[in-house]
């Protein structure tokens, strides 16, 4: 019984490392790419579309009900304290240094990272990336560095966008619910968002672009079998990207939070 759950422990362990590796090898590949020849504009442009233009709408939409959110259930405890004048602050810091950067790379994860899977497998199914091969034309170049160079750009911007659509929300339920003037918020705002914390928030969104562009791609690449197989790498790019992006949100925080607060 000892025996059997050591092995299943080290088939895991061993699973996930191997799982690591392989990406670190796509990851360095993809860098090389972007550094040796520069890419063709159209390729990194449609991408940068794809992923910035196609997801504002939904990304703009969450944060604003995140933001109405934390204002709600913040004022539910602060008006029995009598302590409504701080939700500002709590709003601004909450959804600049985690909420707004992890709900939307999830968003984004969701949405561009299974498409990508999807597109690369349907690709690999039908045999184009044998095709792009025999051609003499890298399928790491072609396909995954424009992806992975739209992400790491325009998840950030996103990001910040829905930081502003967020703060915004929280305003609304601040200024038409708790009576809290809009002069009065704006100032709790500056006052307690500070460069560190958008800088905080920003920098993990290039990491969770990282991991976004290079789990699609990767999953995409190695499918097997036919339809059932794309759905099945679609929906694992999917969760292993949702994990990802949870667990280096985690150390990251620890990271920051050591590093602004020593």
């Amino acid at each position: 019984m000892v025996k059997v759950f050591i092995r299943k422990i080290y088939a895991q362990v061993y699973g996930f490392l191997y799982y690591a590796g392989e990406l670190s090898i796509l990851f360095g590949q993809t860098v090389r790419c972007l550094l040796s020849t520069p890419l063709h504009p159209y390729r990194f442009l449609w991408q940068a579309r794809r992923v910035g233009l196609g997801s504002v709408f939904i990304a703009s939409l969450v944060g604003l009900s995140v933001g109405m959110i934390i204002a709600l259930q913040m004022a539910y405890m602060m008006v029995k304290l009598s302590a409504e004048i701080y939700i500002p602050n709590v709003i601004a810091v909450s959804i600049a240094r985690e909420l707004g950067p992890v709900l939307t790379a999830l968003i984004v994860a969701g949405r561009i990272g299974a498409g990508i899977t999807a597109e690369i497998g349907t690709m690999v199914v039908t045999e184009q990336i044998d095709a792009l091969r025999a051609f003499a034309v890298d399928p790491i170049r072609y396909l995954v560095a424009p992806r992975f160079l739209a992400l790491v750009i325009m998840l950030p911007v996103l990001t910040l966008f829905a930081v502003i659509v967020g703060i915004f929300g929280g305003f609304l339920i601040c200024f038409f619910k708790l009576s809290i003037s809009a002069y009065m918020y704006w100032e709790m705002v500056k006052e307690s968002l500070v460069i560190k914390d958008i800088v905080t928030g920003l920098t993990k969104t290039v990491f969770f672009g990282m991991i976004i562009a290079i789990v699609g791609c990767y999953e995409g690449l190695h499918v097997k079998g036919g339809a059932d197989g794309v759905g099945a790498s679609t929906t694992l790019a999917v969760v292993r990207s949702f994990i990802l992006i949870i667990l280096f949100d985690c150390l990251f925080t620890f990271v920051f939070y050591f590093l602004f607060n020593a």
